[in-house]
């Protein structure tokens, strides 16, 4: 039977790239809620240590503005030090371009703060490099509403293709008959799924686990 991951996200393919999820990058979105937002790159983190997919981190001037990683992201990948830079278009420092090659993985999953350059630059850069972007776009947040809609736009048109944490979850979960993910993909989508997560927890307790 066909797999189809010519077309789907395959595990095996990818690697995940948070960038720039520190406090002061926070204060700065003005385009959605910064929970909101916050609790789609948990979700995304997550689901990139459920699959083992590797996951790239990196901040900008982390000790002398922007704060370190925040403690949602950072606790899932403890001992992951993120690689701190001073250049706008993280794919521009050599370390972040390395890591991701290093995987071996041609999919690069990017969640960033804020769109229009943090998750932009580097979507733009690697596909110059040959690389394919997907964007979580509920994971990434604008300084404005304009400025996260033309960035939206911008990678959409230059080939990158918009997708959302959950999306990828279950894009890599793809059959509930394989309980090797089974329970930890359920127990995030409870964590981090909203109405989903909701709807679990009351089919859990009409009709048990």
């Amino acid at each position: 039977m066909k797999n189809y991951k010519d077309v789907l996200l395959d595990p095996a393919d990818c690697v995940v790239l948070i960038v720039d999820h520190q406090p002061q990058m926070y204060f700065g979105v003005e385009e959605n809620s910064r929970a909101k937002i916050l609790n789609a790159v948990k979700g995304l983190a997550k689901t990139a240590a459920i699959f083992k997919v590797p996951a790239v981190l990196t901040t900008v001037t982390r000790d002398t503005f922007a704060g370190a990683m925040v403690k949602a992201v950072a606790d899932v990948f403890p001992g992951h030090t993120p690689i701190d830079r001073t250049t706008l278009n993280a794919w521009e420092d050599a370390r972040v371009k390395k890591a991701v090659a290093d995987t071996g993985r041609k999919k690069i999953i990017i969640a960033g703060l804020w769109t229009e350059v943090c998750a932009a630059f580097p979507a733009l850069s690697a596909m110059s490099d040959g690389f394919e972007a997907y964007f979580a776009v509920d994971a990434c947040g604008g300084s404005s509403k304009e400025a996260h809609d033309a960035a939206v736009s911008r990678m959409t048109a230059s080939g990158a293709t918009p997708v959302t944490w959950q999306s990828v979850l279950l894009e890599f979960q793809r059959d509930w008959g394989d309980k090797t993910t089974y329970q930890p993909v359920q127990a995030l989508i409870k964590e981090c799924g909203g109405a989903y997560g909701l709807g679990i927890e009351y089919a859990e307790t009409i009709i048990g686990k």
